[in-house]
């Protein structure tokens, strides 16, 4: 039996060509962590084996509003399954996009410049399969609810659309000044083998306000917190800019509220199958 850390040391195989996998993966998970949408006219989902069958979890394990995977070790097998079919078939320039490459070509700017669209998307031209799955398991609107009122995505493309939007956004963004304060693990959950992006404690939608009011000096207003993708997003969707600007505009201050502690304790569990990074094809 191997011992707990060897086990950790897995999570180290992660190199440098697998770092956008990593990315990627973390902002697909989060949109499976929300909360999934209801109908009005919610139908059983029922489980059927389609598409690839390659390291696919038990189709039993759906994730629809009547039987949500809860478990974190289910989730992050199904995280890791859907992140690899998706990934890899997106086009090459998409999964070894970084911000030199972006800067340096304009049809890449031309075709995924933010905020994103549909048909931004729409020359993605995933598999099938893909589509199957996402429908299989209730993460979009299938042909049956044809003429249903639903809230869930209507297409590939919709389910796509946020979780590509977070996977380019620190991809293309220049880097910050400086690094100094960057740490080896998610301020929030404390994990160290995913991919940190930095947080502005006090957001800059409300940098000039939040000084006009007295709130904060000038010199505050680039703090910065190291998390990872999950954790960035939830404290955006966690309170609004100002909320956070007033109340929560240090990690020690957010970390105090229950909330956030529940959320740390529950992300920080999973681990992905496999170690950090995924399988690379020698062509």
């Amino acid at each position: 039996m191997s011992s707990s850390g060897d086990t950790d040391a897995s999570y180290e195989e992660e190199d440098e060509g697998n770092s956008n996998y990593a990315h990627f993966r973390d902002c697909l998970s989060t949109t499976l962590l929300r909360p999934p949408p209801t109908t009005q006219h919610q139908q059983p989902t029922k489980s059927r084996r389609r598409g690839k069958a390659t390291n696919k979890p038990n189709s039993s394990s759906t994730l629809t509003t009547g039987n949500r995977v809860e478990d974190a070790v289910e989730l992050a097998e199904f995280t890791d399954y859907l992140a690899t079919e998706i990934f890899e078939n997106l086009p090459r320039e998409l999964q070894d996009i970084d911000y030199r490459s972006w800067r340096d070509s304009q049809r890449l700017q031309s075709q995924y410049s933010l905020p994103l669209t549909t048909s931004s998307l729409a020359e993605l031209n995933l598999p099938t399969h893909v589509t199957e799955t996402l429908e299989t398991y209730n993460l979009i609107a299938s042909p049956d609810d044809s003429g249903q009122s639903t809230l869930l995505p209507s297409s590939t493309e919709s389910f796509l659309l946020p979780i590509i939007t977070a996977y380019l956004e620190p991809l293309i963004t220049p880097p910050p000044a400086t690094t100094a304060t960057r740490t080896e693990a998610c301020e929030i959950c404390g994990r160290w083998w995913i991919n940190l992006s930095y947080h502005h404690l006090i957001p800059r939608f409300v940098h000039d306000k939040v000084v006009k009011r007295g709130w904060h000096r000038k010199e505050d207003l680039q703090n910065v917190a190291w998390l990872c993708g999950a954790c960035h997003r939830f404290v955006h969707q966690f309170r609004g800019h100002e909320d956070l600007a007033r109340d929560y505009y240090t990690v020690d201050l957010l970390l105090e509220d229950e909330e956030v502690q529940k959320w740390a304790k529950w992300v920080g569990k999973m681990r992905w199958k496999g170690g950090g990074g995924r399988r690379r094809v020698l062509k």
